[in-house]
């Protein structure tokens, strides 16, 4: 790290703490040359991640999109908004925990219905019958069928 005062290129940490959203940490340092004193603030830069969609396009993944399609599918339910939040985390981490910054929308599905599957059996089925695209009943019902085994 550069002093901002001389440029020299020697400085030292005198203070390292977490800022209050802990998504940043607050450096107080001291320059080795001149011995004048500032702030430095570090985040983790992390990498876009990117959705790829059934016909090949790429878009940015977005957990307002992602959280839209999970609210829709736990209307009038009693699931609290905490939870609906807590899918949205935990999907997004999961997408970002991956070797890679591009994840599929069938990837992205798939995930959302494993998590809502655990959450609750009708909102899983409301998301799996648009998810899916169920042509007829008989779908539906094997699909039913399989989650009340579950």
């Amino acid at each position: 790290m550069k002093c901002p005062y001389c440029n020299h290129p020697e400085t030292k940490v005198l203070d390292s703490r977490d800022a209050e959203d802990l998504k940043l940490t607050r450096r107080r340092r001291e320059c080795e040359k001149c011995q004048k004193r500032f702030t430095t603030y570090e985040r983790v830069e992390m990498l876009d991640l990117f959705v790829v969609k059934k016909d090949g396009r790429r878009e940015p993944f977005s957990s307002d999109k992602l959280k839209v399609g999970i609210v829709a599918a736990c209307q009038k339910r009693p699931i609290s908004q905490q939870s609906i939040e807590k899918v949205v985390e935990n999907i997004e981490l999961q997408a970002k925990n991956r070797q890679t910054n591009e994840v599929t929308s069938k990837e992205i599905g798939q995930l959302v219905m494993d998590e809502l599957k655990q959450l609750d059996k009708i909102a899983y089925i409301r998301f799996a019958s648009v998810y899916k695209q169920f042509d007829d009943l008989a779908e539906f019902q094997k699909e039913i069928k399989m989650a009340a085994k579950e």
